[in-house]
């Protein structure tokens, strides 16, 4: 192949890359809102079905889509009032519980009984907490600690900020769904856009079980943990129970790390009462049995038809690219291709 102006080309291939160095710059900047979006989105789905149902039940489209709007912001302003204080009372108690724990274990006998474990020669137990004490005290360091506080405190804003904005494009993704669908539709040429409507429709009523199904999922976990924890006499039921609510929310690994932590934060509060945390571990144990082989099957039957090891490498590759948000949406997504392998092209190879 003969070149006939190298210049053009080069250049032009140049302006390329910088163009997908532009775009791919912009998509970084604004990971934070398509976070959001997608997010949105996802919920929207979630409630769409819930809308379909009123629908179905003669209630027009306008008043259901209302009447699952008010629901959703009801809860949320209910969980705000209602549950939220109550958290963070128990926080508080949990974080003065823990202090008095870690004071109670640095004192000299503690010292002397773990030196008595490691040799003074390998390792001076007395001296690691001197320097920890002089680099909590030393002036210089305000500025260090300070900064991680604010930090903090950022993060909760921000995290604050980012609820309600998702709260918002939920409620005009709900609203607006069927617009959204027919105006993408419409950029599907006439000839394919039968076999396309019938996919995206299948893909977003499977998407919405789905969100449905993991939200019933952890609902589950949450009230049964508030409960059997509040009959054993455990600490802080509502903040744990809260807890399970989000593991359970994260498929795969989120019911066995929220269980973790809750069984290794009942040793901690309660050192002296081994029958609380040991009972409290069966009961996860038993649990996660449960869910996995009972509860999740049955809900996620009729929402997502995938395999097993499909499941573990989607919310695994999820969960390292976007994080929780990955993890929560990978299985509808590997649904979704599973879908379109099935009805688009498997269909194509066995007419060639």
């Amino acid at each position: 192949m003969k070149i006939h102006n190298p210049f053009r080309i080069g250049l032009l291939a140049g302006l390329g890359v910088l163009v997908a160095l532009v775009i791919g710059g912009a998509v970084g900047q604004l990971s934070t809102i398509l976070t959001y979006v997608g997010a949105a989105l996802f919920i929207s789905l979630g409630l769409d079905p819930i809308v379909s149902w009123l629908e179905k039940r003669r209630v027009p489209r306008g008043i259901a889509i209302v009447i699952v709007l008010v629901a959703v912001v009801g809860a949320f302003v209910g969980v705000v009032f209602a549950i939220v204080p109550v958290i963070v009372q128990q926080t508080t108690s949990l974080i003065q519980a823990l202090t008095s724990y870690l004071q109670s274990v640095t004192t000299q006998q503690f010292v002397d009984n773990l030196q008595e474990l490691v040799p003074q020669n390998v390792f001076d137990v007395q001296d690691a907490l001197d320097s920890i004490v002089d680099f909590l005290t030393n002036p210089d360091n305000v500025v260090t600690i300070g900064g991680g506080v604010l930090a903090v405190g950022v993060a909760i804003g921000n995290g604050l900020f980012g609820t309600v904005v998702v709260v918002i494009l939920t409620i005009y993704f709900t609203s607006s769904i069927n617009s959204v669908k027919r105006a993408v539709y419409q950029l599907v040429p006439a000839s394919k856009r039968a076999t396309f409507v019938d996919i995206s429709e299948q893909i977003s009523q499977s998407v919405g079980r789905y969100v449905i199904g993991q939200f019933t999922l952890a609902a589950t976990n949450g009230i049964l943990s508030f409960v059997f924890l509040t009959i054993i006499g455990a600490q802080q039921p509502a903040v744990f129970a809260f807890i399970a609510f989000l593991g359970s929310i994260i498929p795969l690994v989120g019911t066995i790390s929220g269980s973790a932590i809750i069984v290794l934060a009942q040793i901690a509060l309660l050192p002296q009462s081994p029958a609380t945390w040991v009972t409290a571990a069966v009961y996860y144990l038993v649990y996660m049995q449960v869910e996995a082989y009972l509860l999740s099957p049955r809900i996620m039957r009729r929402a997502v038809r995938v395999p097993g090891v499909i499941v573990v490498i989607a919310a695994l590759v999820g969960g390292t690219l976007l994080g929780v948000l990955g993890a929560l949406i990978a299985i509808p997504v590997a649904a979704s291709v599973l879908l379109i392998i099935r009805e688009v092209y498997v269909p194509r190879q066995n007419q060639l």
